[in-house]
């Protein structure tokens, strides 16, 4: 991979820290023992306002919704607050947007909920965490929904279980883009068991 790719990550308040923590780490971290790094990672909310994750950890977006860079591969992370961003139709709207231009668009636990509340998950295949399954099933009766995957790969839609899952996403997108050594030799960095 030679040119950095943008990716951009959405931040709301009640956002479970590790959805968007553990890829923010993956990416970040990638190409970096080498040099610059692949990747450009930034966060974005609907304002610059100071966000408080599930656990009360405060985090500063570095761009709001409507003033972000190009996005190369956008990621919606979940957790509690991702029931409010689904009755915010500019968030949404935005989300359109912003995976129309998108070569990959990513999901962590209940962000499968807010692409399925854009549209964006018609036909395709989806898990989410195990607690909210049957809610991703009712939003989404056009989606195939994978239970026991803890990622599914749609091609440019990319949509991982609870917590977690996100890493191991993460670790998987980086090997389809920089090649499977570059995924090792992140885990490998990170301390991280990642089951290629």
């Amino acid at each position: 991979m030679c040119e950095k790719k943008n990716v951009g990550i959405l931040l709301f308040p009640d956002v479970e820290v590790l959805d968007f923590a553990g890829p923010f780490e993956v990416f970040s971290v990638t190409g970096k023992r080498e040099g610059e790094g692949f990747f450009r990672v930034f966060t974005i909310g609907e304002s610059l306002t100071p966000i408080k994750t599930v656990n009360g950890l405060s985090v500063n977006p570095d761009y709001k919704i409507n003033d972000t860079p190009p996005i190369d591969i956008l990621i919606i992370p979940g957790g509690a607050g991702s029931r409010a961003v689904l009755k915010k139709e500019t968030i949404l709207e935005w989300v359109r947007q912003k995976a129309e231009q998108a070569e990959m668009v990513l999901s962590v636990c209940t962000g499968a909920l807010i692409l399925a509340q854009a549209g964006l998950l018609e036909n395709m295949g989806a898990t989410t965490h195990r607690s909210c399954l049957e809610l991703l099933k009712e939003m989404a009766p056009n989606t195939r929904i994978l239970q026991e995957e803890r990622f599914v790969d749609n091609g440019k839609y990319i949509v991982a279980a609870g917590i977690s899952a996100g890493i191991d996403m993460s670790l998987y997108v980086v090997a389809r883009l920089s090649g499977p050594d570059q995924a090792k030799e992140t885990a490998y960095y990170m301390e991280y068991d990642y089951k290629s």
